[in-house]
């Protein structure tokens, strides 16, 4: 009996401590357990936002102007980063054979995006040699702006893994960084990567200079180490200190061995004094091809397959996977080398030696320059078929004969 009286009592606290709490509620917005209770679905509510930081600006005078700084340098280094989009191509099986035979041999296009630095106002940019590896590629370059260009590779250096390319652009105001003197690099110096990874353009990372002088193989080729992301697609992409000027091109990322499962913060750069030095290198030797082609034009050879081809070059579908501008054979001199060879009318040369050729013109130029009694391999398309046609050059005849 008396517990019965003490839950009774309990219940009686208890349903007076609601009611006074619900009063106490119903004057109040919000929702509570009364409105649970009673089923009630919850309203919006107020939402009173501050108005202020947490910390004003010129509490933090130093990071305000880092942050601004950093901003600065991004969008002066920007512009002059490109990304660079190849397509190379699996070749099928040579000869009179179509590129899409029965066997289904064909030839599989394979995309490929890295990125890379401009370095003149003429439209030279550096990559990565891995970037454009390739006999049969096709590359683009996209700027900033999101202009496309075609480019031609000038030349590369395969041990640095540096490669030069060139704009097809008559601009001369294309946006271009200095390179820094990456000897004066100092470990924990703020730096930026900028590049496209996974073909998000425009991505810049900050960091640090991890260490100096890092190794890959026993080469002793010295790398630059940071922390700043690289990823898929940053390969080729200029990593510059906080003037803006070129101290490395981004490479690669340290991966570590089969049982290492976490590598990030590990990228690694070639350093500025060596892809500068590559760079110069590689234009004093077509400074010298040059000098000798022109030499050679000078002192013309007396090569001559008796070709005519039309003025303007033809141009190739990239599922060829050969050069972008062909040659139009539009006739063929009786009893010629180049009858003699089999090449006719309607064919297409993409190729002489293996080389690809700007135009129709240049082609005859080349031929011109050859001395008689060599042999010579043409690629050429035939009636939707690609093939090599070998041709022995005989002598220019001479003037009215």
């Amino acid at each position: 009996m008396e517990n019965t009286r003490r839950l009774l009592f309990a219940l009686f606290v208890f349903v007076l401590a609601a009611l006074l709490f619900a009063s106490w509620r119903s004057g109040r917005e919000g929702y509570g357990a009364v409105n649970l209770l009673k089923s009630e679905k919850p309203g919006a509510g107020p939402l009173t936002q501050p108005q202020k930081a947490r910390i004003p600006g010129d509490e933090l005078p130093l990071l305000g102007r880092l942050n601004d700084e950093l901003a600065k340098v991004s969008a002066a280094v920007l512009p002059s980063v490109v990304s660079v989009s190849t397509t190379s191509f699996r070749p099928g099986p040579m000869g009179w054979r179509s590129f899409n035979d029965a066997e289904g041999k064909g030839v599989e296009p394979i995309p490929s995006l890295g990125s890379g630095v401009i370095i003149s106002k003429e439209g030279h940019v550096v990559t990565n040699y891995h970037v454009i590896e390739g006999l049969q590629a096709n590359i683009q370059v996209t700027t900033n702006d999101n202009r496309p260009y075609l480019t031609v590779i000038l030349d590369y250096n395969k041990e640095r893994d540096i490669a030069l390319l060139k704009i097809e652009s008559p601009r001369v105001d294309f946006p271009a960084l200095n390179f820094a003197n990456s000897d004066d690099a100092r470990v924990g110096q703020i730096v930026l990567a900028v590049g496209n990874p996974f073909g998000l353009s425009g991505t810049v990372t900050q960091g640090i200079i991890s260490a100096r002088d890092r190794h890959l193989s026993d080469s002793q080729l010295d790398y630059l180490q940071t922390d700043t992301a690289i990823n898929p697609g940053s390969s080729g992409g200029p990593l510059v200190n906080i003037r803006g000027e070129i101290l490395g091109i981004n490479v690669s990322i340290y991966r570590g061995d089969a049982k290492t499962n976490s590598w990030q913060g590990v990228g690694l750069a070639v350093p500025s004094n060596e892809v500068k030095s590559a760079v110069e290198s590689m234009m004093a030797k077509l400074k010298e091809d040059d000098k000798n082609a022109a030499g050679m034009s000078g002192n013309m050879g007396k090569g001559y397959l008796g070709l005519e081809v039309s003025s303007e070059p033809v141009e190739i579908d990239p599922v060829w996977g050969t050069s972008r501008r062909g040659a139009l054979v539009s006739g063929i001199g009786d009893k010629s080398p180049a009858f003699d060879a089999g090449l006719r009318p309607g064919d297409v040369v993409t190729k002489f030696q293996g080389m690809a050729f700007r135009s129709p013109a240049d082609l005859l130029q080349i031929i011109r320059t050859q001395p008689p009694g060599s042999e010579v391999k043409l690629e050429v398309i035939r009636n939707s078929k690609m093939g090599d046609i070998i041709a022995r050059l005989g002598t220019r005849p001479e003037p009215g004969k």
